[in-house]
């Protein structure tokens, strides 16, 4: 019975990607790769399970959600990441988007992500290290609006939570020529911003209207 629920898993993770690509959302080859390579039904809470593969946000408890495929999709296109850079995460969530990006960056990258509820940290670490990327990523519980000093800079900073302004302390962060995506607004709705940092310049560019759990911090919502 188990390999037999693999094999749907591993269907319904081919028909998620080829939908994506037919939408749009997924373009680049090692994103494919990466979201094809990774379970999204082990970072989420076994009750919701069998929704692994729908299109939509699911509850991971403690009030945050894993974020629906596309958007991962769509963000990480957005992120222009490639193999060998060291990406920052803000908003660790379940792991999902860090594995994301941990197959994408390969052995000569890292990824850093960094989660304020200890119980999900600790949570995405196991699964993680489970698939054999524990070597790619490095899980922090803290303020994710910090960042994380003593990893920067960073050539990509992703944030998969809203922020009410771009966090100063992760522009400082981003290296030159860096990248960030961050989902910037109230608690009500928020538009995805993309911060470059040229020749000691930060640039902002608006992109499309988004939804996320607020980002929590010294340097964001205070709840």
């Amino acid at each position: 019975m188990a390999g037999l629920k693999q094999d749907a898993f591993e269907v319904a993770r081919r028909k998620l990607v080829d939908d994506l690509k037919l939408r749009g959302y997924l373009k680049s080859q090692a994103i494919e790769r990466a979201m094809l390579s990774v379970p999204r039904e082990l970072f989420v809470p076994e009750g919701v399970r069998d929704r692994a593969y729908e299109d939509r946000p699911l509850p991971i408890g403690y009030g945050q959600t894993i974020s629906a495929p596309s958007m991962v999709a769509y963000m990480t296109e957005l992120l222009e990441v490639s193999e060998g850079m060291k990406v920052l995460e803000v908003g660790t969530g379940s792991g999902y988007q860090a594995a994301i990006l941990a197959m994408i960056v390969g052995d000569r990258g890292h990824v850093w992500t960094v989660e304020r509820i200890a119980e999900l940290a600790s949570r995405a670490k196991e699964t993680i290290e489970s698939l054999g990327l524990g070597g790619r990523v490095t899980v922090i519980v803290g303020d994710g609006s910090l960042g994380y000093p003593p990893a920067a800079p960073y050539d990509r900073i992703i944030v998969t939570a809203a922020s009410p302004k771009v966090p100063r302390p992760l522009v400082e962060q981003l290296a030159e020529g860096g990248l960030m995506v961050i989902p910037v607004g109230s608690k009500e709705e928020q538009v995805l911003t993309i911060v470059r940092k040229r020749e000691g310049q930060v640039f902002q560019q608006s992109d499309i209207e988004v939804l996320f759990v607020p980002l929590v911090g010294a340097e964001a919502w205070d709840h």
